[in-house]
């Protein structure tokens, strides 16, 4: 079995923002509007015009915190209440996830997904990654359908704190470094192996162009290279994802992120941040001589990524490595088609010796 999810449509334009309505109009004249406080203050002003010059009522709610179940059903029965035909989607990766999540939850009423950020690939990715009210990791949440449309604009995104870039390219290159051990092992299925090449092409961008990108965000510059780098972030890495057969697979670093999301102390650490630092372990899991690899050391240094334990700002770091190891739940049926162990002793090695004071 094979299977390839994907929007309906993908579309990176300048502007293309201001022309929503025009996108919604088609579909729905009633529609719940789920963003965040600083999204919708960035595209109010943008956005309402463009739906009002087309007639579509409006009705407009936050989310304040993370992507719970509570939260997906609230919204699901506001949406209900004002009949909203279609969930328009402004804002990072917890919006467009708890959106996707009211879509599906309502029997795949169209969802429309506006990124005002580069940080993951949630606009494009098959799930919606589900968390409790302590922003510990649930799983994910699987869908069927994604957003009928998938809008970019590089124009707003320019206009985002770099932080949030940054975490999407190390997010999105954790793609290729996650699924090359599989390929390493012998996991050589036609769907492993285009989400490899998916991957592998969003690395190639980010080394030609990614500091380029960077730089242009800093100064709020849409550019062919930030362009670019968005398209990898979101579009590239989202296809990674959509690719599945019927083996189960999880990538190590973000069993590690799972975990790290346990530890209230780390909260502060985005979403790519700590799938940045698993990487860092899970290299040094493979390849303990050679500690993190020179390829995959520069991508995390260059794109702002912690590469040791003593950098999340926990002064207990036994404690904190411990606590990290112990919260790691891979199913064993998984685990065993690694060609490396993450055993819990093994986790808990690497984390200790990712200390700069150990080296």
């Amino acid at each position: 079995m094979i299977a390839i999810q994907a929007p309906k449509s993908y579309i990176n334009e300048d502007g293309i923002t201001a022309k929503v309505g025009e996108y919604v109009t088609p579909l729905a004249k009633h529609i719940l509007i789920i963003t965040s406080p600083k999204a919708w203050q960035a595209t109010k002003a943008i956005i309402e015009p463009s739906l009002e010059q087309k007639g579509i009522v409006y009705t407009v709610e936050y989310l304040k915190d993370i992507c719970t179940k509570r939260r997906i059903d609230t919204f699901a029965a506001t949406a209900n209440q004002q009949k909203a035909e279609l969930i328009l989607a402004v804002g990072g990766g917890r919006v467009l996830d708890v959106s996707k999540a009211v879509g599906e939850v309502l029997g795949q009423k169209p969802v429309i997904a506006l990124p005002t950020i580069a940080a993951t690939c949630a606009a494009w990715s098959p799930i919606t990654v589900l968390y409790d009210d302590r922003g510990a990791h649930v799983g994910p949440l699987p869908l069927s359908q994604l957003p009928i449309f998938v809008l970019v604009d590089s124009e707003i995104i320019a206009r985002s704190p770099v932080r949030y870039l940054k975490a999407g390219i190390v997010d999105s290159f954790a793609k290729w470094f996650e699924f090359y051990p599989y390929l390493r092992n012998g996991d050589d299925g036609i769907a492993m192996e285009l989400k490899a090449q998916a991957a592998k092409f969003a690395i190639e961008i980010f080394k030609k162009e990614g500091e380029q990108a960077v730089r242009d965000n800093e100064q709020k510059k849409v550019s062919p290279a930030l362009r670019r780098t968005i398209d990898a972030v979101i579009a590239l890495a989202g296809i990674a994802n959509s690719m599945k057969d019927d083996v189960p697979r999880i990538g190590a670093a973000h069993a590690i992120h799972h975990s790290m999301t346990r530890v209230p102390e780390l909260n502060s650490w985005l979403h790519g941040e700590k799938v940045g630092f698993g990487l860092a372990i899970q290299n040094i899991i493979e390849s303990p001589e050679d500690q993190v690899t020179k390829e995959l050391k520069w991508l995390l240094e260059h794109f702002a990524s912690p590469l040791h334990l003593d950098e999340l700002g926990v002064e207990d770091t036994a404690y904190l490595a411990r606590r990290i190891a112990e919260g790691i739940k891979v199913p064993e049926k998984i685990a065993e088609r690694l060609p490396f162990s993450i055993a819990k002793e093994n986790v808990e090695k690497a984390l200790l010796a990712s200390m700069k004071a150990s080296r």
